[in-house]
């Protein structure tokens, strides 16, 4: 169980829903999932996908980097300021690598999933997209 105060996934989300007055099965239906996994990410016993951390942000009024952020905490160590608009940016580099694409066979609905990660801020390298698709793949059970 999470400790009270510590800011988390679970309690932000649980926190919030209980704050917009929502049940967990009003926050399911709108997201159109389960009321046992609304439960289970709120005791922090699942891990939510991307596209489910973005539909609860918009159900919620939540910022979608922050929640991301929270939902994967390993994540914020490879998202940095803004680079120099001179140089292109990790983004730009690792989306015109058609050869790190190929090895790693990264389909089309993968590329969209890390350009909504790209938004949040700019990742350091293409290697750190790698680590973050393999991140999502592992939560995904892929």
């Amino acid at each position: 169980m999470a400790k009270i105060g510590v800011r988390t996934f679970a309690n932000v989300i649980r926190e919030r829903r209980r704050h917009l007055d929502l049940t967990q099965e009003e926050v399911a239906r709108r997201i159109d999932t389960s009321v046992p996994y609304i439960g289970l990410l709120e005791a922090g016993r699942r891990h939510p996908s991307a596209k489910v951390v973005t539909k609860l942000a918009d159900v919620l009024g939540l910022d979608p980097r922050d929640l991301f952020l929270l939902a994967n905490p390993e994540a914020k160590t490879l998202v940095s300021l803004p680079a120099d608009s001179n140089t292109p940016s990790a983004w730009e580099v690792f989306r015109e690598d058609e050869n790190l694409r190929k090895v790693h066979n990264i389909s089309d609905r993968e590329m969209e999933t890390l350009s909504q990660v790209a938004l949040m801020g700019d990742v350091r390298s293409s290697r750190d997209f790698v680590f973050i698709l393999n991140t999502i793949r592992q939560a995904l059970g892929k």
